[in-house]
């Protein structure tokens, strides 16, 4: 959680200032990008929700996301982060949301992706989107290497927008 604590207090800096809000969907981090957003005194006034979709229950139940949503895309990829994202966003009426997925390890996940897989992508003012390969097995590792690009990610936009 250190490695993410400077970025996440830059960002939330900046969201309360601007009196934007922010909602995170995300998958193989955990809930590491929320909690440390969270951790940050005062988060009430800019986070408003964070889930971590683990499962297609938990992508019907908590973004709305159907089957016929994914036609022609796989969990997994940057579409798929994408539409986390929106629907995270729709949902919360957030200004910014973030949606993330992919294979911690310590081997690859169901749709083929090698461990050290991760699409993030963020819904906003700006769009962005980005994948990660680390080529490795270590599922910690991962999960904050993931996390601390989800909030470079979020940080960069709301820098530039």
């Amino acid at each position: 959680m250190q490695t993410l604590m400077p970025l996440a207090e830059r960002i939330a800096r900046r969201l309360t200032e601007r009196r934007e809000t922010v909602a995170i969907a995300e998958s193989s981090t955990g809930g590491l990008v929320a909690a440390a957003l969270v951790a940050i005194p005062g988060a009430s006034a800019y986070f408003l929700g964070g889930a971590v979709i683990y499962t297609g229950a938990s992508r019907a139940g908590l973004l709305g996301i159907q089957p016929s949503d994914l036609e022609g895309m796989r969990p997994s990829t940057e579409p798929y982060a994408a539409l986390m994202a929106e629907r995270m966003r729709a949902r919360h009426g957030a200004v910014w949301a973030l949606g993330e997925t992919g294979a911690t390890g310590p081997t690859g996940n169901r749709y083929g992706d090698a461990a050290g897989h991760c699409c993030i992508a963020l819904a906003g003012p700006a769009t962005r989107v980005a994948t990660i390969e680390t080529a490795s097995a270590d599922r910690q590792a991962n999960m904050r290497r993931f996390a601390l690009r989800a909030l470079e990610l979020l940080d960069k936009a709301i820098a530039a927008a």
